[in-house]
C-alpha cells in the first residue's frame, strides 16, 4: 500500500531507502530537510513490504509556461534489497493516478546520466527523453 508520509516518524522511515539515493543526506536532518521543502510544495509517499519500507518518491504539483500542470519527481527509490519486486511500477503507476486526479498533462523528473537501470525503467513505462538538464555550481564567497 502507498501511503503519504505526513508525520515525522513516517518521514523517518523513508529515510534509508531515500538515502540510497541520496547518499550525502544524514539521518539527523532528514526530517527537518524534507518539511522545509514541504513548506515548498514537496511531498513524499512510500511503499511498504511487511511493515518495511521498500519504495519512496519525493514529488511535487506544479504550473509551468512549458507543461502547464504537471508533477514533478524529484525522488525515487526502491530499496536495493527488494528490487524486481514491483514496487517502483507501482509507485509509478500511483504517482501517474495522483497526476490525472490533480489535472496534470504531464509528468517529468530528471535522472543522472549514469543511472541506466533507471532509465530503462522510465523508458519501459512509456517516458520519452524530451531534454537535456543542466547544471552550475555556484560559489559563494
Amino acid at each position: 500500500m502507498i501511503q503519504p508520509a505526513r508525520q515525522d516518524q513516517e518521514i523517518e522511515r523513508c529515510f534509508p531507502v531515500m538515502r540510497q539515493l541520496r547518499p550525502h543526506l544524514r539521518s539527523e536532518t532528514f526530517v527537518a530537510a524534507v518539511r522545509a521543502q514541504m513548506a515548498e510544495g514537496y511531498q513524499l509517499a512510500y511503499l511498504q513490504e511487511d511493515g518495511a519500507v521498500a519504495c519512496v518518491a519525493g514529488f511535487r504539483l506544479q504550473r509551468t509556461l512549458v507543461a502547464g500542470r504537471s508533477l514533478y519527481v524529484d525522488d525515487l527509490a526502491t530499496d536495493e534489497t527488494t528490487r524486481s519486486r514491483g514496487h517502483g511500477a507501482a509507485m509509478m503507476a500511483w504517482l501517474r493516478q495522483l497526476a490525472i486526479a490533480e489535472g496534470c498533462g504531464e509528468i517529468h523528473l530528471d535522472s543522472g546520466v549514469q543511472r541506466h537501470r533507471a532509465h530503462r525503467f522510465y523508458l519501459n513505462r512509456n517516458m520519452d527523453i524530451v531534454a537535456h538538464h543542466f547544471s552550475e555550481q555556484l560559489k559563494h564567497d
